[in-house]
């Protein structure tokens, strides 16, 4: 029995790293690992609160490199969308998509001119922000 991407298969936890898992697959004189990412679809902090060394797996193959001689296998890929990410992500689907914004020449964003402050001390206004202020506080 050869191994394919896609393939379920079972196996038995044979070791554990902080890293990930590493299953021998049933049938097979091999083992893949389980990388610590693709035990649960929730956060994996440690990956002995999932697993132990001994227990029966499902797992789905998920990568087989013949040169390097591994495989990857995920056990997340076999469980179901947890309910919030599923409605997260049917309500994104129904949304229209943003456009990015527009960007000038250089790739630089497009944004409004600065505004301009009247600096000229014969019209009536302020020359400076600080003018401004000391107004402000002098009231």
């Amino acid at each position: 029995m050869s191994i394919e991407v896609g393939q379920v298969v079972k196996g038995k936890v044979t070791g554990i790293q902080s890293f990930g898992a590493f299953v021998a697959l049933e049938g097979e004189k091999t083992q893949g690992l389980v990388h610590i990412s693709e035990v649960s679809n929730t956060y994996v902090k440690d990956i002995n609160d999932f697993l132990h060394v001994g227990q029966d797996v499902e797992v789905k193959v998920i990568k087989v490199d013949a040169e390097k001689n591994k495989i990857s296998l995920s056990i997340r890929a076999l469980m179901p969308n947890p309910e919030g990410r599923q409605k997260r992500e049917q309500a994104a689907g129904d949304r229209p998509q943003r456009r990015a914004p527009k960007r000038g020449a250089l790739g630089a964003r497009k944004h409004a001119a600065p505004q301009q402050y009247n600096t000229d001390p014969d019209v009536e206004g302020y020359s400076t922000l600080g003018d401004a202020l000391k107004e402000a506080l002098n009231k």
